[in-house]
């Protein structure tokens, strides 16, 4: 008798230690869980989120069929109006249509996303990772156009901010989705300057230009390129006309140079400081009460 309970004592005793060891494993099973559902320090996940203003632009360029449609809509008025350029030209000399290729040719999209879901600021070092991959899709109806213009002999040059390093992968890009002229007699990348005057006139020392197609109306004339005064509105306004006759814009909420007008010229601005200057030129009803 003595040995059995002795014999039970250890047995129970070893119990006891084993269902520590269990509890002890899943105690530490649950911490793994929980690094897994929160894997980034606080830090790390607020960097992350910087980009976050950029969800709902992106989200609707890419997913929202009337951006599509405001894109075919923009390029079915540049081949109405293409022909009717064509038809009242008394100019001998040879005809052209400019165009940008970021958000207008070409979509970019992608990269806002990569930006989004890494939180990784914009730099021409990620920017060039992107564009080194010649991987852009054409945007809706640009393919068509360019294609439609050329079949009226008309000349396709394009004028973009992206910088002439880039240009082999830009011509790159651009020739294995079929786009005409895509050579570097007619693209005109940045040097020194993002304004485009230069380069446009230098195609109008030999060509005429029927139609201008950007998503920045600093494509079409460096007298958009003040904002200074209401944003710029007075000028748009002053040449309502020529918008769907010989200047073609096409959309894009996720950046352009009208967002630097919200920050008031201000250079060096941390994330938090560029949305609180976003909401600050946001127009809420009660203003408009006023």
């Amino acid at each position: 008798m003595q040995n059995h309970f002795v014999n039970s004592s250890q047995f129970k005793h070893k119990i006891s230690i084993d269902m520590k060891k269990h509890i002890y494993a899943l105690f530490v099973f649950a911490l793994v869980l929980a690094s897994c559902s929160n894997p980034l320090p606080a830090d790390t996940k607020v960097q992350n989120q910087q980009n976050d203003y950029l969800i709902m632009s992106t989200l609707w360029y890419q997913r929202a069929s009337e951006c599509r449609a405001l894109y075919y809509q923009a390029y079915n008025f540049a081949k109405q109006s293409l022909v009717a350029n064509l038809a009242e030209s008394k100019n001998n000399k040879p005809k052209a249509v400019v165009v940008d290729i970021d958000e207008t040719v070409l979509d970019n999209s992608p990269f806002e996303a990569y930006s989004i879901r890494t939180g990784k600021a914009f730099s021409k070092e990620l920017w060039n990772e992107w564009t080194s991959k010649a991987a852009a899709r054409p945007t809706p109806g640009s393919l068509e156009f360019l294609k439609f213009a050329e079949s009226k002999g008309v000349e396709t040059f394009y004028i973009s901010n992206r910088s002439v390093a880039e240009t082999a992968v830009t011509l790159q890009n651009l020739k294995a989705l079929g786009f005409p002229f895509a050579d570097e007699a007619h693209m005109l990348l940045k040097t020194d300057t993002s304004v485009k005057t230069v380069r446009r006139n230098k195609v109008t020392e030999t060509h005429e230009i029927l139609i201008l197609a950007g998503d920045n109306i600093g494509d079409f004339d460096e007298l958009f390129e003040d904002r200074s005064t209401e944003y710029g509105f007075d000028s748009v306004d002053a040449h309502k006309a020529d918008f769907g006759k010989r200047f073609i814009i096409l959309p894009n909420p996720m950046y352009g140079s009208w967002e630097r007008e919200a920050f008031k010229g201000q250079k060096g601005l941390t994330p938090e400081q560029k949305n609180e200057l976003r909401k600050a030129a946001l127009i809420g009803y009660k203003e408009l009460a006023n």
